[in-house]
Parts: structure tokens; sequence; C-alpha cells
């Protein structure tokens, strides 16, 4: 797929900045296209599935021509179901973000019709609607077709399907001679082909033939989440599974870096790659995720065009890709040179119906699961540290450590099954053996911001850290710098904390983000943290009254090095 980024279609300025608010880099191939051919005023046939962007392929020369000055309708499309249009009208919407004075309105049966009257009256530019709502106004002469320039039909073929072929072309007939008649459709059956004939001059017939592609042999997996809470499914996903690497791929450069500031916030080692980086800087993210210091990569999909990466355990679908075609692309990230792959797709509302559009066409099965519970994780991690154990017993001489425990038993009056729970312990760490209680109601993701405060920030187990000293969980130690302030927070290793703990409570209770924080200097009972000198009240408020693992802190500005 070749790549046209979309300040090279030579849009108007308004509308460019309202494609980059949306985050979008590059068209996609039905985009690339269909709007320069569009933009020239020739009629267009466009045979596209549903899912290749085909809203903003019309969308976007459309409101090329609209003439906001003007009250007047100068275009209407035409969907088949007022699901589809409003979904069309809210995308053209967001198009037009920054186009002042254009109003869109979507018509469709079982809406109060006086309402639609009224906005009409109001004065509309654009109506999308259904064909049968459409035609019930222009009886009632509350759309009229005077000045309309542009007709759109989207989904032509399943206008077709639902009885709506006499109605299309009811409607065709009375719209002005002179105008652009734009008409996209999966499949082009012969009545559809007699409509381009008959109402359309000359079209350019615009194609986009999708591929057979191969799903890899990947096990996949889509998770129904809202939208605040999946941040929280990804991390205990993570730690449920802990690939050592692993891709999420997001549809918009601001979802990329928002989900990499969410991550590193929570103690993960993850970085972002999309469009706006500069050639040094996508070569230091890829050379820090090919050697393993960083175990997420946060892309766009023009970003992770070209990754060659064979030792990616997981990939997530943080957002459902715009393409069928790109589904396919971003899972075969993983599960390659004959090793296991797992993909995870969060779906949020209606989106489940475009993973079903996504399942029909790559012939994949995508298994629906529950959100894993905090008990989820925490059987899982024991599970996982007992098979390294058993792995250790049959591959390792242990007679040494034998030793050690045998003396340990013999004069700390404790059994070898008291140093073995004592041990699994420590591995897990405490917060998870309040979940191990089966007693306890397992915690949901209803409890999203309780589990966000009880734990402290998320960190990754065993997993996170260099020293204890000095040290920042994950990254570079930075030097003391003037606008740094130094507070002390009342608790250190002998409690079971880690500088990611301490980390993730400052960043996710205050809400700055985990890159501003410099140096941990962790001691046996209390811990210094510097925060930049201008959020340190901010953070002092915020971190009052909060736990980190269950034990109550208490954090106040530090006096010099020491208290």
């Amino acid at each position: 797929m070749e790549t046209i980024r979309f300040d090279e279609l030579q849009l108007d300025e308004r509308i460019l900045r309202a494609v980059t608010d949306m985050g979008f880099e590059a068209a996609s191939p039905i985009q690339a296209q269909a709007i320069p051919v569009q933009m020239e005023g020739r009629d267009v046939v466009g045979q596209a599935q549903t899912g290749t962007g085909k809203t903003a392929a019309f969308g976007i020369p459309l409101l090329q021509k609209i003439n906001p000055d003007s009250k007047k309708l100068q275009a209407i499309a035409l969907c088949p179901t007022r699901e589809l249009a409003i979904q069309v009208a809210e995308e053209i919407r967001r198009l037009s973000k920054y186009m002042h004075g254009i109003k869109v309105l979507p018509i469709y049966g079982g809406q109060d019709i006086t309402r639609q009257i009224r906005g009409l009256k109001e004065g509309t530019q654009i109506v999308i609607g259904t064909p049968g709502r459409v035609m019930d106004h222009m009886r009632r002469k509350t759309i009229r077709c005077d000045h309309i320039h542009t007709v759109i039909m989207d989904e032509a073929d399943e206008m077709l399907n639902m009885g709506f072929l006499e109605d299309m072309e009811t409607i065709l007939s009375q719209l002005p001679e002179e105008r652009q008649t734009v008409m996209f459709s999966a499949t082009m059956p012969a009545e559809i082909q007699n409509i381009a004939r008959q109402f359309q001059k000359e079209p350019v017939t615009v194609k986009v033939v999708k591929k057979e592609l191969t799903v890899p042999k990947v096990t996949q997996y889509y998770y129904e989440v809202k939208p605040k809470t999946k941040v929280e499914v990804m991390c205990r996903l993570l730690d449920m599974y802990a690939p050592s690497l692993s891709i999420a791929f997001c549809n918009t450069k601001r979802q990329v870096d928002e989900l990499v500031q969410d991550l590193q916030g929570r103690g993960y080692f993850a970085e972002g790659l999309h469009g706006d980086l500069k050639q040094i800087q996508r070569d230091r993210v890829m050379s820090s995720f090919r050697s393993g210091t960083t175990e997420i990569l946060v892309a766009t999909d023009v970003a992770a065009r070209g990754i060659d990466v064979d030792n990616v355990e997981a990939v997530f679908n943080y957002d459902i890709p715009q393409d069928d075609e790109y589904y396919v692309h971003r899972i075969g990230r993983t599960g390659r040179a004959g090793k296991e792959g797992i993909a995870f797709s969060f779906v949020v509302g209606r989106e489940v119906y475009k993973l079903r559009d996504i399942q029909r066409y790559c012939k994949t099965k995508i298994i629906p699961q529950a959100v894993p519970s905090l008990d989820d994780i925490t059987a899982i991690k024991a599970e996982k540290i007992m098979e390294q154990v058993m792995e250790q017993i049959r591959e390792s001489d242990l007679t040494k450590m034998v030793s050690l425990i045998e003396r340990a038993v013999l004069t700390e009056e404790c059994t070898s099954l008291d140093v073995a729970a004592a041990l699994l312990k420590l591995s897990m760490g405490e917060e998870n053996e309040d979940i191990i209680d089966s007693s306890r109601p397992a915690r949901s993701l209803d409890d999203l911001d309780r589990y966000g405060r009880d734990g402290g920030g998320r960190g990754k187990g065993n997993r996170g850290g260099r020293d204890s000293r000095g040290s920042r969980y994950g990254r570079e130690v930075r030097e003391e710098r003037e606008d740094m302030a130094r507070l002390f927070v009342n608790i250190g290793k002998n409690q079971n904390i880690r500088p990611g703990d301490v980390l993730g409570a400052v960043a996710g209770e205050s809400g700055i983000s985990g890159k501003l924080v410099g140096s941990i200097d962790m001691y046996d009972n209390y811990t210094f943290v510097e925060v930049p000198r201008e959020y340190a009240g901010a953070v002092l408020k915020a971190m009052k009254d909060v736990k980190i693992k269950g034990k109550n802190v208490h954090v106040e500005k530090a006096n010099g090095r020491g208290r």
C-alpha cells in the first residue's frame, strides 16, 4: 500500500487542521484515489468495502465545495440505515470542525419529523439521510433541491438489498441536472450499474480490491471495554501474560502519546512510534525495542510499517483498525518463526460490529473474553512462579540451597513449607497476598479508581527497577536540579516497596507524567523522590491520605539532602 499523506492532497487548511486533530497521518487507499478525482468535480463510482475509510473519501472533497455563507441545502448523502446516517454525519462534523457556519443534519425514519423540519428551516448545507425519509421531506417541500450541487450514495448495493432502488431513482431524478454524483458500493450488481449509467456523467471508477490475506496462527481474543478502562485492562493483561515484547496499535498519534505516558506512569517500559518522530528518534526507539530495554512499543499503523522483530509475543489492538487489512498486518507482528503469539483487541460499544466484519473478511475467529479480575492475575502469577520453581527442581543442583533451608528450619523453628510460602510472598508482593484471600470479593473494573490507589500504580512486579538507591524505575538517573523539589516519603525497602511503586503512586495520584519525576532514593524506612518544583504543591496535595501497597504513607517536603 503506497502511503499518501493528507498534507499532499492540497486540502483546505481548515480541513487539514481537523484531520490532524483527529490524529490521522496518511490517507487510506480509497481516500488517496477518490479525493483528488472528486476535487476535480468528476462523477465517481467507488468500489470499496466497509472499513476502508469511505466516509472521509467523499466527506473531505464535499466539504471543500460547501459555501458556509449560504444557508441553502447544497448536498445530500443517502445511506441505507439510520445508524450509518448518524455515523456519517458525526464524521463530517468532525472534519468540518474549523469550518464555521457549516451545519450537517442527519434525517431518518423513527425520529420526530417536526424536529427535522425545524433543523432544515434553520438552514442546513448538508443532509445525511435514509432514502425513505429524504423522499418524505421532498414531498413536504421541506427539502428543496434548487441549490444542491453534490449527491452521494453510500453503500448503494445495501440500499438496493433493502428495497430502496425506486426511492434512489426518484430522488436522483428530482435533483438539478448540473451536479456531481458520487456512488460508493462494495459490489456492483446490474441495478447499481444501471443507476451509474442513467444518472452519472462519464464517471471515474475508483476501485480498491482487497487481496486475500492469510491470518497467521495467532490466538486472538477481544474484550468489550469502556474508553476510560482500556489502560487498566491492558495492564492487567500485561501482568497476566507477562510478554517479553509486545506492540500496541493506536489509530492516532495523539493516542500513542497518551498511552505511552499512561504506561510509563504505571512503571512499564514503553516507547511510542509515529509519524512526528524524526528518523534518529525512530532508530533509537527501535533499537531499544529490539534489545528488550523497551518492552512495549506503542505505534500507529503507518509508523509500524517495516518493523521486523521476531520475538514479539503479544499484539494489542488498543484501537480497532480503520481498515480490515490493517488488522491482519498488526497481528502478523507476533507468532513468527514458528513461535506462539497472542493478539488482544479492545472493543468499545458499536465497534463490536466492526470486529465481526473483520472476522468475516479475514475468515478468522476472534474469541470474546471476560476482563480478568485481580484474583485471576494473582493466580496466574503464582502458577508461573511455581512453574519456574519446578523447572529449577528438575534442572538445577539445589544441594547448597537445601542445606541453607535445613539450617533455617532447625534454628528458626519453622517448617520448609513456611520458608516456601515466605519466598512465594516475596516473589509476588504483599498486595497479591490480600487478593489471594478467597474471603475477599474479587475487585473488578468497577473498582478501578480504588484499585489504582491501593496498588500505588501498577509496576511490573520483579521485572522493574534497578538499584534501590538513587535510581529511577526503568529510567536514567537524573542529576538533582534547581527546578526539582525533593519530597520525603515515610516508607522504604523494609516495607517491601520498590521505586516503581513510588513512581506509580506519584504519577497516578497527581496526574503528572511519569517522565517528569526525577530520581527516587530509597532507604530502609523512607524514600526521597524528586518532582518538578512547579508541581510540588499539587503532588503533596494529591498524595495526602494515599496508600502504597495497602500501607498509609505521609509525604512532605524534605529539608536539604536529608529531612
